[in-house]
């Protein structure tokens, strides 16, 4: 079912036309996905949809019955309740219910009533239907759902009763969030839903929105997350909106076969066109073959050229370089306490860095991370423990919130200022190179953009020659174009890391080691993110295996031989019921697989892309449960050869 169908729309600002032609279709269930640079018109192509702005041209098609929830960046709850009467007033209908049900239940309980059966028949069948109702809405699961999403977002119990006043912004465009995922319209449009999320709630909502039951239109530049969300991908480029099948990933491999593909047609065609073009000049003179020349000439003008295929978008251009190399020792940390006079924050904290370590600093928010950089860095002063540079260490640090990027300068003259001794020409060099060009440079810098601001603080670190860069959470504002040449850049840059980071993908590409801080302390793992994960499960698994094994051997001491015996005899039966339970799912698992490549081998589906891209998918997922069904299998076949 389509839940949503954008036809032929056009928008424009002034002379600046944003959207052209743009068509989009989302059916119930589907996961989709707006990406494009900084500007190209994505939250507005968000907003026209959700009815908070108007459009030129076209039409947009919405379903009477469809229910539309629209997130959009930067938004927060603003409300004089609480937490979690904000969140029951999403609610107040099955409330309503519920009181007359309780009603209805003290009617019948009425002596006058209970005694006449007429009465009571009529009662009962009213309250049976309304407690039907009631269930089908969620009645009996509204008060678990709601607890069960406020702990994703990272609010507890404790925290219902708070004032939605007394929160932080980022707590209150998590609290939107939550109430919005709640509300559970048919189609979910997100703009920017992991701004302010750490790693952990991140996780959560990824799990979340898979199994979502509506349809999801989102914004996102956390590219992890749209690999692991989005089935579809719709590119906004020059105006115009392409649709690409698959993940982010998906779209990327896509988008440079595609260009590929179209280069070498439109090379050919052009080396075809000069021929005829050679063929023309050498023979319309001549008496002999005026005619072919002239019949060629024609082709020539009747033929629809192709276009030069549309490349990247104008990228920045920069690296990170070295003024002059630091010792082999950057950084020693000893049982350091970081905070506020009045307050304490993180401590217990241990970090060593040597040259060029590249360490990702992780943890829940609030737990100390940008307090321990900004600690590092010097900005704010230790309560407690030891900080020791190591020689010839220079530091270049990046605030997430620019907070030393609000004067009324303008953009040269930021630069310009800090390198009095560069000339206009090589500063206005280093700008294009971050995108600042023409009337860019004019702007100032109190008025540009988060992004914009991003680009700028990138510009002077890398002015700076650091062979130290401690880094705040550096890709928020960039688009994913500007993440994947900043990452580049990070990977050539022969210094030392510091970052903190929301941002799984980069910390994959950048990080050598990760470092997870807590409230007590700080623990290091050897590698990327994904090896920080896995060694955080292993861990976890150790653990409970550890607590296992301790509960198992004091029933051990305490059980006879006889005992023993008799669970192992009943042990070994319940195996062999889960082995031939096994077996069975695997021998239809099995009939799928076939069912399913026998599918791809016809060539009616093969020649549908998006039928036998589902097909395969599908496929995908059988065997996945197949192998782990025989993981399961052959751990019990073990455990039952040791009985």
């Amino acid at each position: 079912m389509i839940v949503l169908q954008v036809n032929q729309l056009y928008k424009s600002f002034i002379t600046d036309e944003i959207l052209s032609g743009v068509k989009l279709e989302v059916q119930h269930r589907d996961r989709v996905a707006l990406v494009g640079r900084n500007g190209a018109g994505k939250s507005t192509l968000l907003k026209i949809i959700a009815g908070q702005m108007s459009y030129d041209s076209g039409e947009i098609i919405i379903p009477k019955d469809i229910k539309i929830g629209y997130l959009e960046q930067h938004a927060g709850l603003d409300s004089e309740l609480s937490m979690w009467d904000e969140m029951m007033t999403i609610f107040v209908g099955l409330q309503q219910m519920e009181k007359k049900l309780r009603a209805l239940e003290q009617q019948m309980a009425e002596p006058d009533v209970y005694e006449n059966p007429e009465a009571y028949a009529k009662l009962m069948a009213e309250y049976d239907q309304l407690q039907h109702d009631f269930k089908e809405a969620g009645g009996y699961q509204f008060e678990a759902d709601t607890r069960s999403v406020l702990h994703g977002m990272q609010f507890y119990p404790e925290d219902y009763a708070k004032p939605i006043r007394s929160l932080s912004g980022g707590q209150r465009t998590r609290l939107a969030l939550a109430k919005l995922l709640l509300s559970k319209p048919d189609l979910l449009i997100l703009d920017e839903p992991t701004n302010h999320l750490d790693i952990e709630t991140l996780a959560w909502l990824e799990n979340y929105l898979k199994g979502y039951a509506g349809a999801i239109l989102i914004v996102s530049h956390d590219r992890y997350f749209l690999d692991q969300v989005v089935s579809i991908v719709y590119e906004v480029s020059r105006t115009r909106v392409t649709k690409y099948v698959g993940n982010y990933s998906a779209y990327l491999d896509d988008k440079a076969k595609n260009y590929e593909r179209d280069m070498k047609l439109y090379e050919r065609q052009q080396d075809e066109k000069a021929k005829m073009e050679a063929f023309i000049q050498k023979n319309i003179a001549r008496a002999s073959t005026t005619k072919m020349a002239q019949s060629r000439r024609k082709m020539l003008e009747r033929t629809e050229w192709m276009d030069a295929p549309d490349g990247d978008e104008k990228s920045a251009s920069f690296g990170f370089s070295i003024e002059k190399q630091s010792g082999n020792d950057v950084l020693a940390v000893d049982a350091l306490t970081v905070g506020y006079p009045n307050k304490e924050i993180s401590r217990n904290i241990q970090l060593r860095l040597f040259r060029e370590d590249r360490v990702a600093l992780v943890g829940p928010n609030g737990v100390g991370k940008s307090t321990l950089l900004k600690t590092v860095v010097q900005d704010l002063q230790q309560l407690a423990g030891d900080i020791r540079y190591g020689t010839n260490v220079q530091i270049g640090y990046y605030d997430q919130e620019q907070a030393k990027l609000n004067s009324n300068k303008t953009v040269l003259q930021e630069l310009w200022d800090e390198w009095p001794l560069m000339n206009e020409k090589d500063i206005r060099t280093v700008l294009g190179r971050f995108l600042f060009s023409g009337d860019d440079v004019g702007k100032s810098v109190n008025s540009l953009s988060g992004g914009e601001k991003a680009r700028l603080a990138l510009a002077k670190l890398m002015m700076q020659k650091s062979n130290f860069l401690v880094l705040d959470e550096p890709t928020n504002h960039l688009d994913l174009d500007s993440k994947e040449i900043l990452e580049n850049a990070l990977i050539d840059y022969p210094g030392t890391l510091l970052f903190v980071s929301h941002d799984r993908y980069f910390i994959n590409r950048i990080a050598t080691k990760v470092v997870e801080l807590a409230q007590d302390g700080s623990f290091e793992y050897l590698g990327d993110y994904d090896y920080y994960v896995e060694k955080k499960q292993e861990l976890a698994d150790l653990a409970a295996m550890k607590e296992s094994s301790l509960v198992e051997a004091a029933i051990v001491t305490k059980a006879s031989t006889s005992t023993i015996d008799k669970d192992a005899k009943k042990r070994e039966r319940q195996i062999r019921r889960q082995l031939e339970d096994i077996e069975g799912q695997m021998t239809t698992l099995d009939e799928q697989i076939v069912a399913l490549e026998e599918q791809l081998c016809d060539p009616a589906i093969f020649a549908d892309h998006e039928k036998a891209l589902k097909i395969q998918n599908e496929l995908d997922s059988v065997k996945e449960s197949h192998e782990t069904l025989e993981m399961e299998w052959l751990e019990l076949s073990e455990e039952l050869e040791s009985l």
